[in-house]
């Protein structure tokens, strides 16, 4: 029994090995007939003429795009803009939650309410105490009065006056307090600072809008005209020839070239932060900024120009 039992055990180690080795020849086997896919063909750089500097740029709205904030932290009460929505500057664009500031409100308008009737109440006072005062100094024989009844009498017309004063004075605080929070709640709604186009939208109905976002709630800029910020570096910033037009080409077509005309030059030079990734490229290097404008006009009309693209550029080189 034991030669028998101990034969059956190195016969069991021998099955699962064998079938370890069969199961890895299988996979081996598999994975040699599938057919490998070739990774996507990679676009080719934008050519530049030996006379040019090649650049890359980025498109963006004319005048750059601005990032639409909120005033205060609170609640989205409603969203009036969808993306690609064109507005006018002062449309309404973000509504913030005013509950708060509405029953504040309430209060204050009560408040003058208040001051109203307490400045009619001092009025009513002093036309009662300069009556009373003038009568005394109607009297023909001013013998038959008492002089300190009427010092009394004209100190209580000068105390009703500095009443009257008072109320007037609480009355026009409380208005300032109404106008003050009517001018909150009008802040809480968030106006187009110009002309353009709802670019993104950030941020919905029933979330918390917030200035210490990272994200704009809205993105509006004007498309209508879009702009490329072109970063050259600062070994080539003192070749470029200012004032020049500049050709433009797509990153996923460079042989479509679109001339971009001089806008300006920005006076300062940055850090670069878009990088090509290419591995001569160094991330220390500085750039120089200069911004091109191009038109939407009939030769690039059919052309995909979207806000955020890379672009290839070619400035010409200042003559020596």
């Amino acid at each position: 029994m034991n030669l028998v039992s101990r034969f059956l055990r190195y016969l069991t180690f021998a099955l699962c090995i064998t079938g370890v080795v069969m199961m890895t020849q299988v996979m081996q086997t598999i994975h040699g007939q599938e057919t490998k896919i070739p990774p996507p063909p990679v676009a080719p750089p934008g050519k530049h003429s030996l006379d040019d500097i090649g650049a890359t740029g980025i498109l963006e709205a004319k005048d750059e795009n601005v990032a639409i904030g909120v005033p205060l932290p609170g609640l989205v009460k409603k969203v009036q803009v969808k993306v690609n929505q064109v507005v006018k500057v002062g449309e309404p664009l973000l509504l913030l939650d005013d509950r708060e500031l509405s029953a504040s409100l309430l209060k204050q308008k009560a408040a003058v309410a208040v001051g109203e009737a307490n400045l009619i109440v001092a009025q009513a006072q002093l036309v009662k105490v300069q009556d009373m005062l003038s009568r005394l100094k109607s009297v023909p024989d001013q013998r038959a009065i008492s002089q300190d009844d009427l010092r009394n009498r004209s100190n209580d017309v000068g105390v009703a006056k500095a009443q009257q004063q008072a109320a007037e004075a609480q009355l026009a605080a409380a208005r300032a307090d109404v106008q003050q929070t009517e001018l909150l709640i009008q802040r809480l709604t968030v106006l187009a600072p110009r002309d353009g186009t709802i670019l993104q939208v950030n941020i919905r109905a029933g979330e918390y809008a917030s200035p210490q976002n990272k994200l704009a709630a809205l993105v509006l800029g004007d498309i209508a005209t879009l702009h490329v910020r072109a970063d050259v570096d600062e070994q080539n910033a003192i070749q470029v020839q200012e004032g020049s037009a500049a050709q433009i080409s797509l990153k996923g077509d460079s042989t479509k070239k679109f001339e971009a005309k001089f806008v300006r030059v920005e006076p300062y030079v940055i850090p670069k932060v878009s990088l090509t990734g290419s591995s001569t490229e160094r991330v220390d290097t500085r750039v120089l900024q200069i911004i091109y404008e191009l038109e939407r006009d009939e030769k690039n009309s059919a052309a995909k120009f979207y806000v955020g693209m890379q672009v290839d550029v070619s400035i010409p080189r200042r003559k020596p």
